[in-house]
C-alpha cells in the first residue's frame, strides 16, 4: 500500500465541502475505495453488501458509505462491520447526492486514496464488476463508466421512459458536447482517479453540486480536459414493478435536464479555466 500524499494545503483550503460526522472509521488498508451513498435504501443496502462480501470486495479495496441521513435504522455499526465497512460518514449540511458524493471524495482524498470506486446503495448494480473497475485505475484510467448498453452489458427491467431517455437524449447530448462516446450517462456506478479529482480545472469540490450535477458535469468536462475515459460493461437490474428511484415525476426529470444542458454549456466550469474546450 502506497504511503499517504498530503494535499496542498492552498488546494485543499478551497475546497467547498459540506458538514459531515465520521460515524467510524476503521482506516485505510488498500489504495482504493468504494464509495456507496446512501438514504434510507432498508433492504437494498443490506443486500448489496452481502453481495459484495460474497465477492470479497474489501480484500480489494476499503468501503466506505455516506449516509444523507437515514432514518430507516438500516445502518447498524456492528453490523456494517461485519460487512467489511471500513467507514461510516453521516453528511450533516445541505443537499443531496452531489453533496453526500463530496464529503466522502473529500475524505478519501484525505486518507491518500489513489482512485475512487462509486456505486449507488439501492442494489440495482452488479458490484462483480467492482474489480474490472479497479484494475482499469491501476492501468491508467481516470474516468470509468458503467453501461448496461455496450455489448456484455445487461439491462434488465429499466422503465421505458428511463430507457428512451437515456439513449435519445442524455448519452448523445454529453457524447456530442464531451466529444467522448457515452452510452449510459445517468449511472452513479463509475471510478475516478486521485489525480482527476485533484484537478483544480475539475474542481469537484464546489456548492454548485448539490444534486444530480455532478455526474453530468464530470461527464462532460473530464474527456474535454484530455483524461483518459472509458465505459465498462455491467448489468443494472431494475426490480418489477413499482420502480424505486429517487428521482420521480415531471420535476425531478426537468432537474437532471437542467442539470445536464447546464453542464453541456459550461455553466459548471471553474471561473478560474471557463474554456470549455481546455486540452490538457
Amino acid at each position: 500500500m502506497k504511503e499517504r500524499v498530503a494535499i496542498d494545503p492552498t488546494l485543499r483550503g478551497g475546497w467547498q465541502v459540506p458538514s459531515f460526522d465520521t460515524v467510524f472509521w476503521l482506516d485505510r488498508r488498500h489504495d482504493y475505495c468504494v464509495v456507496i451513498p446512501v438514504i434510507n435504501e432498508g433492504d437494498r443496502i443490506l443486500n448489496l453488501l452481502m453481495r459484495m462480501e460474497a465477492l470479497k470486495i474489501d480484500g480489494l479495496a476499503d468501503i466506505l458509505l455516506v449516509d444523507g441521513g437515514s432514518t430507516d435504522g438500516s445502518l447498524r455499526q456492528e453490523w456494517l462491520k461485519k460487512k467489511g465497512v471500513s467507514g461510516l460518514l453521516l453528511k450533516t449540511g445541505p443537499g443531496k447526492l452531489g453533496s453526500q458524493l463530496r464529503c466522502a471524495y473529500a475524505f478519501a482524498l484525505d486518507q491518500g486514496y489513489e482512485g475512487i470506486v462509486t456505486i449507488d446503495g439501492n442494489d440495482k448494480d452488479d458490484p462483480k464488476a467492482i474489480p474490472s473497475f479497479l484494475e482499469a485505475l491501476r492501468s491508467g484510467e481516470d474516468f470509468v463508466q458503467a453501461s448496461r448498453f455496450i455489448a456484455q452489458g445487461e439491462a434488465e427491467n429499466t422503465p421505458l421512459s428511463r430507457n428512451l431517455a437515456i439513449r435519445l437524449i442524455h448519452a448523445p447530448v454529453l457524447s456530442f458536447f464531451s466529444g467522448f462516446k457515452w452510452t449510459d450517462t445517468t449511472q452513479g456506478f463509475r471510478a475516478y482517479s486521485r489525480k482527476l479529482l485533484l484537478d483544480e480545472k475539475v474542481a469537484p469540490f464546489r456548492q454548485v453540486f448539490l444534486t444530480y450535477e455532478l455526474l453530468a458535469y464530470l461527464s462532460y468536462r473530464v474527456p474535454r480536459l484530455g483524461y483518459r475515459c472509458i465505459e465498462l460493461p455491467t448489468l443494472r437490474r431494475y426490480p418489477k414493478g413499482k420502480t424505486p428511484t429517487k428521482i420521480s415525476g415531471i420535476r425531478g426529470n426537468l432537474s437532471l435536464l437542467s442539470a445536464l444542458f447546464r453542464a453541456c454549456l459550461g455553466v459548471y466550469n471553474p471561473k478560474t479555466y471557463p474554456a470549455p474546450d481546455a486540452h490538457r
